[in-house]
């Protein structure tokens, strides 16, 4: 079995990371600065554009985006790539134009958009033009069940009505989010997992309305264009907006979640690297009752298993990105489920003990492991909590 990397996918991960060491993480404190210059503002800040720039002409730009469009990676050879955006989740990926919820809108107009779909939205959002959101998740109704969704898409004449209420609509806050793609019911007579359908709604759409914008322990995210509640009040557009076909919107959302577990896993990984890091070099620099804490035996462990737990864990990442090339994404759901159950939750724990090793810094702003923490604790509950594919899975196995 050979394990190491093809040619193309050193090569990226290579660039990424000297653009990380070189440019992304000495522009974290200037983000700091920005934000804190302008309390309120979610629009994208003015490093981030420079870091844009800088990656377009650096050949690192949506990388994410097999064919064409893309660059033309695999699921493969995008990985090692995803995991160097994970040392600084909140710069890394909206300099290579990879960040979330855009990455998975773009792949789902570039597999099931119409030609005018893409044209009015995917090209702008390749271009970093504008953003977009995602909106499935609704507060009335357990969304860990998407056959819930109780969003009504209502067809009248030439045009769909769209009403209900959605949250944890991430980049919606940010007013260059122009486009959103909402899933809701157009049968609920149908099938069980033929009743939903997704459809494009611009932001200017009379009846579209900004409820709030949600934290999570606290931050609001407004480096990404934060996480929203939305009504959709008797909204209108045309059926030309239909995405697919009436009824396709579960298997659509599928289609989109498989990928981006793939990336949140591999960011969660990097996570987990740089969280390795500081504890070590915390760990060595810090003395406690005569001696270091590296010298401390619990410390010791505590490296040892980060360690064993990053390199199991990115090995089954890296399976499973392999098998979605090779197989499809429906043949890797076995292995899709375990690293959405088994990465975030590591990695958790992974950050948990090296704040534990910073003491009272660790959950300060003084470093990025408090934010980090909430970003991958989040992960255990975002595309579907743990005990969902749990379940999926051990039924599936039991079949077996």
């Amino acid at each position: 079995m050979d394990f190491a990397p093809d040619p193309t996918a050193r090569e990226y991960a290579a660039r990424a990371r000297v653009f990380l060491d070189e440019h992304v993480l000495p522009a974290e404190p200037v983000l700091d600065e920005q934000l804190a210059a302008t309390p309120g503002d979610w629009t994208v800040r003015p490093v981030v554009r420079e870091l844009q720039e800088k990656a377009r002409a650096a050949g690192l730009w949506n990388l994410f985006l097999p064919g064409a469009r893309g660059a033309g990676l695999t699921n493969l050879q995008y990985a090692p790539v995803a995991e160097v955006t994970g040392w600084s989740p909140r710069l890394a990926p909206a300099a290579f134009n990879c960040a979330a919820p855009d990455t998975g809108n773009m792949e789902v107009l570039n597999d099931f958009g119409t030609p005018e779909q893409k044209e009015r939205w995917l090209e702008p959002l390749l271009e970093a033009g504008i953003r977009s959101s995602f909106c499935m998740t609704e507060p009335d109704v357990a969304s860990s069940d998407a056959t819930n969704i109780g969003t009504s898409i209502r067809r009248d004449g030439d045009h769909y009505v769209i009403s209900g209420r959605k949250w944890w609509s991430t980049g919606a806050m940010n007013p260059d989010a122009a486009i959103f793609i909402v899933m809701g019911k157009t049968d609920p007579d149908a099938a069980r997992h033929r009743q939903q359908s997704m459809v494009l709604v611009p932001r200017d759409t009379p009846g579209v309305r900004i409820v709030r914008p949600l934290t999570v322990f606290g931050y609001d995210d407004r480096d990404h264009g934060g996480h929203a509640e939305i009504a959709f009040e008797e909204v209108r557009v045309p059926t030309s907006n239909l995405i697919a076909g009436e009824g396709d919107g579960f298997a659509i959302a599928q289609a989109r979640l498989g990928p981006g577990r793939i990336h949140h896993c591999m960011r969660a990984i990097g996570m987990g690297e740089r969280a390795l890091h500081l504890m070590a070099e915390r760990a060595n620099a810090r003395h406690a009752f005569g001696r270091t804490l590296a010298d401390q035996g619990v410390v010791r462990e505590w490296v040892a298993e980060a360690r064993i737990q990053l390199e199991s864990l990115r090995l089954l990442v890296l399976k499973t990105a392999w098998l979605m090339d090779t197989v499809g994404n429906k043949q890797a759901m076995t292995e899709i489920q375990a690293i959405k159950i088994a990465v975030p939750r590591a990695v958790q724990q992974i950050i948990d003990r090296a704040i534990q090793v910073h003491g009272g810094a660790g959950v300060s702003s003084d470093t990025p492991l408090a934010e980090l923490y909430a970003g991958v604790r989040s992960l255990r509950i975002a595309d579907g909590p743990d005990e969902v594919h749990l379940a999926s899975l051990g039924r599936a196995q039991l079949r077996e």
